[in-house]
């Protein structure tokens, strides 16, 4: 079972009207067990909290962020998840970026990243409805080995 933890990030949604957060929770593989799920202001310090909780104190293998990975002045979750991150994975929201221009050229404007903290791997999704379940179905089907790297299995 794959421990996952759900953030969704902005400073107007909440947990009746968050279709992101909802669609994730929907779309994920019965092999992922959400364990949190929550929303954050567009505030560094808030995320940052969230992220550390999740990965410290909850010990999840994945936390799926989303929203706030636009180029407007609120969008920060990218910077928060770089002041907790060990190690950055660039491949994976590569691979998010790249699915996504094959559907709208306007998915190269996404700044999110992917990285690990500790043991948990942390990965910003945009806050779209669309968007965040088009770029989940980019990657899901790598996540499970990605999380057993990070826990010393074998290719």
């Amino acid at each position: 079972m794959i421990k996952t933890a759900i953030l969704t990030v902005s400073s107007t949604r909440t947990k009746d009207n968050d279709e992101s957060g909802k669609i994730l929770k929907e779309n994920l593989p019965r092999n992922f067990q959400v364990m949190e799920y929550d929303i954050a202001l567009d505030d560094e310090k808030a995320i940052i909290q969230k992220l550390k909780f999740y990965s410290n104190v909850k010990k999840v293998n994945l936390i799926l962020t989303n929203g706030g990975t636009g180029l407007g002045e609120s969008d920060i979750t990218p910077e928060a998840t770089l002041k907790v991150a060990d190690k950055l994975i660039p491949g994976i929201s590569e691979l998010i970026r790249s699915e996504g221009i094959k559907k709208t050229k306007r998915a190269a404007l996404s700044r999110g990243i992917s990285a690990i903290r500790e043991k948990t791997l942390i990965i910003n999704l945009p806050g779209s409805p669309k968007g965040v379940k088009e770029s989940l179905e980019a990657i899901i089907d790598i996540l499970p080995h990605a999380i057993k790297m990070i826990n010393g299995g074998k290719h």
